[in-house]
């Protein structure tokens, strides 16, 4: 049975982050027929008033050269989905080196895309946050 971090201090404690191999980039979709063709090849999917939101590989973005690429780093704590201030503290430290986030909370996990040209920093940063906490 997989214990569940509800405190800050746990998760950001367990949070073990890993660099997921590839560039991703976020799209947004309103045509029925990419959208068809593309979505089985989203790792995330949101639905907005404007469009499908979707998380592709960025060889599989419609428009490569004017993605943004970024790089996923995943957080291998099983986060309380009503957990408080992992999210927070995530953002909080990248932040004060200048990085941008965007986070997903999965079911499982929690999910952080960074620039891709700073993703091996922003995953020093997170590991240095944790080791802060244990």
């Amino acid at each position: 049975m997989t214990t569940t971090a509800k405190t800050a201090a746990e998760m950001i404690r367990g949070m073990d982050p890993v660099a997921v191999a590839g560039d991703v980039a976020f799209a947004s979709i309103t045509d029925p027929e990419p959208l068809a063709r593309l979505l089985p090849l989203a790792r995330a999917v949101f639905r907005e008033v404007e469009g499908i939101s979707l998380i592709l590989p960025l060889a599989d973005h419609p428009d490569p050269h004017a993605a943004q690429p970024m790089r996923q780093i995943t957080l291998n704590v099983y986060s309380d989905l009503e957990g408080v201030g992992l999210t927070a503290a995530v953002a909080t430290a990248l932040a004060a080196e200048g990085i941008a986030c965007n986070m997903i909370a999965a079911h499982h996990h929690d999910h952080v895309f960074v620039p891709s040209d700073r993703a091996t920093e922003a995953l020093a940063i997170l590991l240095g946050l944790q080791k802060g906490f244990r």
